[in-house]
């Protein structure tokens, strides 16, 4: 059961602080591992005040040993009333940066408002110099968490947008690239297939509703399951399946809906628009995204796309 802070003794109050500076010294850790590849020289800010917690540590113990003995009991910061709960973010690879950061401003201010609250239940002379100075050093901690952005050069802030662009492109971009490509092309031979067969845009529209809903859920479970993103880095597999399928089903839905235009030729010539609309946004998004040369982009997505088209426009007209 949780105790008060108020109920604390000193020998539990140093306690604490160590097993504090030790959690917050594991979890810079996590956050230095984490942010190396992507980020690197935010990663070299938390190394450095991974040594200072470390330091922070050594001091502590140095004062318990010498003031009550060798053995320090295990006092965790969920065994005292207060604490704020912390969110396991840096589990959650590969990381956010905005998200860390402030994982790190709430760690420090915590840590600081213990060791002020701290000096007023301590009587000890050179207890109480020692908690006066970590207060001090969480107060420097917390303003380098506050200004990581600041504290970093334009060069390296450059580095790391270009990073976060890459975690986009990973994590948003290509699962939504590839959604919309085969919603995009795929039901065309459907739904073209549907039109001129039946020659109703009604008939054209339910074929083109079930294919593009169809292969929504199918692309969305595909990409979920393809991989937990835990080695590549593409994010999470709810994330990538949600959007993916939401794109696949966007890409089928565009050319479908103008076939809720009763005309049947005016729905064919705008539908036939939509297609042209459909694979030049995808030929814009490869070359933006991607880099891929926006020639070579609309040479591959049209020629597909022509393709697929044609075989359902031989088929429904058979």
């Amino acid at each position: 059961m949780a105790k008060n802070f108020r109920e604390l003794s000193e020998r539990e109050i140093l306690a604490l602080a160590i097993s504090l500076e030790e959690e917050d010294g594991r979890i810079y850790a996590d956050f230095a591992d984490g942010l190396r590849e992507t980020y690197p020289d935010t990663a070299q800010i938390f190394d450095s005040m991974l040594q200072e917690e470390s330091q922070h540590r050594s001091s502590l113990i140095e004062t318990y040993r010498s003031r009550f003995g060798e053995h320090i009991p295990l006092i965790r910061r969920q065994d005292v009333r207060g604490f704020v709960q912390r969110r396991p973010v840096w589990l959650a690879r590969p990381l956010r940066i905005q998200e860390v950061r402030k994982q790190v401003e709430i760690m420090e201010l915590e840590t600081r408002r213990f060791y002020e609250r701290a000096l007023r239940h301590v009587g000890d002379a050179g207890i109480r110099k020692l908690l006066g100075d970590l207060a001090e050093a969480e107060r420097r901690h917390y303003a380098t968490a506050e200004s990581l952005t600041e504290a970093i050069t334009p060069a390296v802030q450059e580095k790391e947008a270009n990073a976060q662009r890459r975690l986009f492109v990973l994590q948003i971009v290509q699962p939504g690239l590839a959604g919309l490509m085969d919603g995009s092309v795929s039901t065309l031979a459907p739904v073209f297939a549907a039109a001129f067969a039946t020659k109703s845009s009604r008939d054209a529209f339910l074929v083109g509703m079930a294919a593009s809903v169809g292969a929504g859920i199918s692309m969305a479970f595909a990409e979920a399951l393809s991989d937990d993103g835990s080695l590549t880095g593409r994010g999470q597999p709810a994330l990538r399946g949600s959007v993916t399928g939401l794109m696949t089903a966007a890409g089928g839905i565009g050319h479908t809906l103008p076939f809720l235009i009763s005309d049947f030729r005016v729905a064919m010539s705008v539908a036939a628009g939509v297609v042209a609309v459909e694979l030049a946004a995808i030929s814009y998004i490869r070359h933006r995204y991607m880099d891929t040369p926006l020639v070579s982009a609309a040479f591959q997505v049209v020629l597909g796309g022509v393709l697929v088209f044609v075989t359902g426009v031989l088929i429904g007209s058979s």
